[in-house]
Formats: C-alpha cells, sequence, structure tokens
C-alpha cells in the first residue's frame, strides 16, 4: 500500500538527486538492508560500528527504490543516474522529520503511551480497545526510540484513525523529542519507577524525564497519569489532567479488585466493572488507561469490555505456562525494575488456589550505585504465603539475604548460574505450585522454562 512518493517527499527534502520529482511510489520506509522489500525508501543510519551508507546495493538489490543520503558521504558509481537519493545532514533527523511529515499528512489521533512500567502492556491494551471502533495501528515490540518510533509512524496504513505510540527512553530530552516527533492528542504516564536511574538520578530525575511527554502534546490535548504517583503531584494542575488510581482524590478510583489465575476484575467509578485476562493491581491500574481512553474516543462499554477480553499481549509479560505435572509457571522475564518485580510477587500472593508460592528472581540491571540498595527493597514484598525463594546472578543474592534477616520461615537459595537452580526447581513441580520468573531481560530467565515443561 503506497504510503507516499518521491514527489511529495522533494517538499521537505528539497536536496535531491535522480528522478525524485518523479511520482514514484514509496511503500515502506525501512533501515535493516536484509530485509526483501519492496517499493521502499531506505535509512542508512550510521552507528558506533556501521555505516548503513555502505549497504545500498543490498538494499537496491532487495527492492529499495529510493535513500536518504548524508551530504558528505561519496555516492557509489555503482548507482543509478536516476535512482532518487535525498541529500541530507543528518539521515536518522531526516528519518524524524519524514515521520513528523507524514504524521501531520495522515492526521490519526496519536496516543503517546510512556512510563517506567506498564507502557508496552499499557499501549497493547489501548489498541485491544480502539480497534474495536477504529483503523488502529501500534509500536511493534519495543520499536520506541528515536529510530524506532519514526519507523512505527512511517509503516501506519494511510487510512490509520488511531496510532498508538510507545515511548521509551534512558537520557534526559530523549521522550521530549519523540513527543515532538509524534504531536500526541492524548498522553499517558503509567508510572515512575526506578528504570534508567544510573542515567537520571533519582526518582525525582525519571518523573521530569517521563513528563517531558508534554513537550509535544496538543495545547487542547488529553493527559491521562498515575493519579498515585507523589512524585507526578505537580501535573495535577495542567488544565486537561485525568488522574486514575486506588486513592479517593483521583478523576477516576479503582476498587473491588478481585484476582484469580484467569485475570482480574474491578470497578472503575462510574465506569462500572470489567474484566481482563491479565493478573495484578497494576495491570488493572494499565486497562483502566485504556478505559478512559476509548471513554473520550466515545466507545461503548460493550466494546471496550470485548476488547479488554481479546488482548493479545507482546511476550514474556506474566505469561502464564503449564508445566510439569500442572505446575503454573508465570513468565515475567521480559524485562524488570525494583517497582515491577515488586508488583509481580504481589500477583502471586494474591493468587488463590495455589499452597506453594516460589519466586525466581535475577539481577534488575542498570540501577549504579543504587543497584544493591534497591535489590534489598524488593524484600519487603516478600513475606508469607511464598514459601521459597531463588535468587539467581551477582546482585539478586542480596534479596535473600534481606528475607533471611526478617522472614526467617521463608525457603531461600542463592545461584550463580540458572542450571542450578533448575536442578533444584525439578523437585517442586505440583499442581499445587505456582513460579514466577522475572529479572532483566539480560538474564534470560526464560531458558530456564523448557526443562520444567518438556514432557
Amino acid at each position: 500500500m503506497m504510503k507516499f512518493t518521491t514527489s511529495w517527499m522533494t517538499e521537505y527534502f528539497p536536496s535531491f538527486s535522480g528522478a525524485a520529482a518523479e511520482e514514484i511510489p514509496i511503500h515502506h520506509v525501512y533501515t535493516d538492508t536484509r530485509q526483501q522489500t519492496e517499493k521502499a525508501l531506505f535509512v542508512p543510519i550510521v552507528g558506533e560500528n556501521f555505516d548503513g551508507h555502505a549497504f545500498l546495493q543490498s538494499a537496491i538489490t532487495n527492492g529499495a527504490v529510493a535513500s536518504l543520503w548524508k551530504k558528505d558521504v561519496p555516492v557509489p558509481a555503482y548507482v543509478p543516474n536516476d535512482f532518487p537519493l535525498f541529500m541530507v545532514e543528518d539521515t536518522i533527523s531526516a528519518l524524524q522529520q519524514l515521520a513528523h511529515a507524514y504524521r501531520q499528512e495522515v492526521n490519526p489521533t496519536v496516543i503517546g503511551v510512556t512510563g517506567s512500567n506498564g507502557k508496552t502492556t499499557t499501549k497493547d491494551f489501548i489498541a485491544s480497545v480502539v480497534s474495536t471502533t477504529y483503523q488502529t495501528h501500534k509500536t511493534k515490540g519495543n520499536y520506541n526510540n528515536h529510530i524506532g518510533m519514526p519507523l512505527t509512524i512511517l509503516d501506519m496504513p494511510t487510512s490509520t484513525q488511531i496510532l498508538i505510540l510507545e515511548m521509551g527512553m534512558n537520557h534526559f530530552g530523549e521522550i521530549e523529542q519523540l513527543s515532538q516527533i509524534a504531536n500526541p492528542d492524548i498522553a499517558v504516564i503509567t508510572n515512575i519507577g526506578e528504570s534508567h536511574i544510573e542515567h537520571l538520578g533519582s526518582r525525582e530525575g525519571i518523573a521530569q524525564a517521563k513528563s517531558e511527554i508534554l513537550a509535544g502534546l496538543k495545547e487542547d490535548g488529553l493527559m491521562i497519569m498515575d493519579g498515585d504517583e507523589a512524585l507526578l503531584a505537580p501535573l495535577h494542575s495542567r488544565k486537561a489532567v485525568t488522574s486514575i488510581g486506588f486513592g479517593s482524590n483521583n478523576r477516576y478510583v479503582l476498587s473491588n479488585v478481585t484476582s484469580n489465575e484467569q485475570g482480574a476484575q474491578f470497578t472503575l467509578s462510574e465506569q462500572g466493572s470489567f474484566e481482563i485476562p491479565l493478573l495484578g493491581r497494576h495491570n488493572v491500574k494499565n486497562a483502566s488507561y485504556a478505559i478512559v481512553i476509548a471513554n473520550h474516543l466515545t466507545i461503548s462499554k460493550e466494546s471496550i469490555q470485548d476488547g479488554l477480553a481479546a488482548l493479545k499481549l507482546t511476550g514474556m509479560r506474566l505469561e502464564k505456562i503449564t508445566g510439569h505435572n500442572d505446575v503454573l509457571l508465570i513468565n515475567d522475564a521480559y524485562n524488570a525494575s525494583p517497582t515491577s518485580m515488586k508488583a509481580s510477587i504481589e500477583v502471586v500472593k494474591e493468587l488463590p488456589n495455589y499452597s506453594r508460592k516460589i519466586l525466581v528472581l535475577g539481577d534488575i540491571l542498570e540501577l549504579g550505585t543504587q543497584s544493591e540498595s534497591l535489590h534489598r527493597s524488593v524484600a519487603e514484598t516478600i513475606t508469607e504465603p511464598i514459601n521459597m525463594v531463588i535468587a539467581i546472578g551477582n546482585t539478586a543474592p542480596v534479596i535473600v539475604e534481606e528475607i533471611n534477616k526478617h522472614v526467617p520461615t521463608i525457603e531461600t537459595y542463592a545461584f550463580r548460574s540458572k542450571e542450578d537452580a533448575c536442578k533444584l526447581l525439578q523437585d517442586h513441580l505440583s499442581k499445587e505450585t505456582v513460579i514466577l520468573f522475572k529479572a532483566s531481560r539480560g538474564m534470560a530467565l526464560e531458558t530456564l522454562l523448557p526443562s520444567l515443561t518438556e514432557q
């Protein structure tokens, strides 16, 4: 499906060569020349260890019909004379400029989602609900940074009515830039945790960085946020802010939360009662952002509930797997921060029908100098009915040290390697048992699962 033409691009990139002024249709925009594609615009990215300009031949062979090109890079002799090259100062900036122009051209309602934890789940909830009623396009996987988000925008069909963009960051200024590219109509801040605290210094710094999403929010745009987070309190005074949470001071108040292994039920102020196929109070809050947005977009309550029930999650987020002897394995190994680890532990504590509750916790990375104290803080949440905790890695064992001080009745183990933990787990597989796996992405705890599920 055509997104735009090279002729349309000449308005934004007036320095070009080849047949760019002709109406050559562009169906895709991409940076990876190994992808087989048709009618694509190639964007050569200059990285620390590679330069995409060296791969133009491969791009042309695989279907590129035009390319952005950094002005000071010599054009190779093999490039056909009529092949359109758009000469730019910087290809990443040009990609962002192109994405912004295309966003304005298609002009969907844009929903930007940021937060330390829960932004991917919230994005998936919003997409599941709004797609019951509108043509919807959303961030795939974790395409949420300064390159991934523009590619997501440029991937949307021209018929898109609602565009949902996840915005991630490591440093100050990054969300501000993404917000200005996306120019959202609705902005969501899911929460403030400790992710990237090594770059941002403190939770206050993280709150400041997440609040940058307001930079590009339309003047009459709607801001939706976690109203239980004290660090976001300064935003309450902004006009068109909607707060959601368990505290009675919120615009929308969550109550009557109950859960079992099938999911959770809850009430959201005057919106009424809902069910979600996901575990945990934190996911109840993530779902409520989607409900409030759907209400703002005049989507019926029936469609909202249908959308919540039909949720398809991006993988390894509280994913329920049945293992040997009908043990319930909860794969939440996609990533972790201290806040999200505590939330997942609360999920396991609240599950009825399981007399044995085991936590397998790995290192939480990127916590800088606060790593040990933040790992120790996880132990605050670990009380009965948790029966056993297995810590894996270099720093996670301090969680176990802390538990031994305060709740010596919980059985604890600490291992450097995942293989040692696996041997121990084999003795605890029964249908009365639930086992949670939670750690940072770098720990790849999900590699423990095959030996617990294969017959």
